[in-house]
């Protein structure tokens, strides 16, 4: 699956668990991020990542601390540029095997500040 693809279909899926979509792939020179939504009391950064075939991992095994550092940066830019009182959250869909997998929270900022990627 393409990935405009798979993130309309993630998109589609967010706005049927009512999530309001915000940005569509907001990028800027250190890196992009898939989906920006509110999710009640919570701006969302979405990841999303997706595979045809699990013969290497699933997707979602993708994010690791290096895409995660690059996610956190490009929500730093965001955040910068559209100030908010929501909580932040990072949220990361994978699509494989005709599934759809949502990971609300998948990882955290803190964590992330500090580690060496």
């Amino acid at each position: 699956m393409r990935g405009e693809d798979a993130e309309r279909l993630a998109r589609d899926f967010l706005r049927q668990q009512g999530y309001e979509i915000i940005a569509e792939r907001y990028r800027w020179r250190g890196g992009e991020i898939d989906l920006i939504a509110r999710d009640g009391n919570f701006l969302v950064f979405v990841e999303v990542r997706s595979r045809s075939r699990e013969l290497f991992g699933l997707p979602e095994e993708t994010v690791n601390p290096r895409k995660q550092h690059k996610i956190l940066l490009t929500a730093q830019h965001y955040l910068a540029r559209h100030p908010t009182d929501l909580h932040i959250r990072f949220d990361v869909i994978a699509l494989s095997g005709g599934q759809l997998r949502l990971y609300k929270d998948a990882f955290r900022a803190d964590k992330l500040i500090g580690e060496e990627v």
